[in-house]
């Protein structure tokens, strides 16, 4: 079968495409920088792209994704990753593509307390980062398409995920990268910014299993958690990462690297997934952050 992939060449959709390839899909990836470039923005251009490959499914991954770039960029974000998705869900409609897959995230949920975890899909939506309250916005504008239009949108809400290949502008490959480079310099410390946040982390090649799984099982007008619900702090993290370097480092808090605002604890309940798909995580967290580091010495290296 044919389908479509946006933002095949960021972090996430490598790693999709091989594994929808592995599946015996045929992809066409669409991306700003890719080989078949496409403004997502541009309505025009998503509906030719979307045209000529005549997919019968769209995994729509092309966002903003930097939480941290939303707060110096948040017109910019909005513009990706709301008017991109309108622009993917009306090219979708006017050419009865029969199913969207639409990745929005886990920073929708924002302000949660202790007795909202696990969160659930039913938590209520408050975002506290721009980044969140884009992903809401294209999380309606899915609604939308399926109760106004007929258009079979499955919503995804990832929470955390890392894996290799991703930029070392989220916490995991940061880390690994200042630690590949303190063991090629001779360096005795890293900076870090809050360790104390607690977050629901998962292998990105778990998580792509889990998308296509619910292109194929996931209830169309229905939004679905991914997750491994399990927490383990940004100390934690920092701590097993630091137990692979090959010389002793300290931790140093810089307080530049500290966020606006910073959200305790996200953990997520992945049951409605496994409910509908039989999901579940296969790649422990141990194995994720070797690789992870073991990727960040191949580019310091380089």
């Amino acid at each position: 079968m044919t389908v479509l992939v946006t933002g095949s060449v960021g972090f996430v959709g490598p790693h999709l495409t091989s594994h929808l390839e592995n599946c015996g899909d045929e992809v066409v990836g669409v991306d700003q920088f890719g080989p078949v470039p496409l403004d997502i923005t541009d309505a025009d251009a998503v509906h030719g792209a979307f045209q000529d490959a005549s997919p019968r499914v769209v995994y729509h991954l092309a966002a903003l994704s930097s939480v941290g770039d939303s707060w110096k960029s948040p017109v910019a974000s909005f513009r990706v990753n709301v008017e991109g998705t309108l622009n993917v869900l009306r090219a979708a409609i006017d050419l009865k593509i029969g199913r969207v897959v639409v990745i929005l995230s886990s920073e929708e949920y924002g302000h949660v307390q202790e007795s909202d975890l696990p969160i659930t899909e039913d938590t209520a939506i408050r975002p506290v980062t721009p980044y969140g309250a884009t992903k809401a916005a294209a999380d309606m504008l899915a609604i939308q398409a399926f109760l106004g239009d007929g258009l079979a949108t499955v919503r995804v809400r990832p929470f955390g995920h890392t894996g290799p290949g991703q930029t070392p502008g989220f916490v995991v490959p940061a880390l690994a990268h200042r630690i590949a480079r303190a063991e090629r310099d001779g360096v005795d410390e890293i900076p870090v910014g809050s360790l104390e946040a607690i977050r629901d982390l998962s292998d990105v090649r778990d998580v792509v299993r889990a998308y296509r799984l619910l292109a194929e099982h996931g209830e169309p007008g229905e939004v679905y958690n991914v997750c491994s619900g399990v927490g383990v702090s940004i100390q934690e993290i920092a701590d097993r990462l630091l137990a692979r370097a090959k010389r002793e480092i300290r931790l140093v808090v810089d307080p530049q690297l500290v966020r606006p605002t910073e959200i305790p604890r996200m953990i997520g309940s992945n049951q409605r997934l496994r409910t509908a798909t039989g999901w579940f995580p296969e790649i422990g967290l141990d194995q994720t952050l070797a690789d992870v580091l073991d990727a960040a010495r191949r580019t310091t290296d380089t």
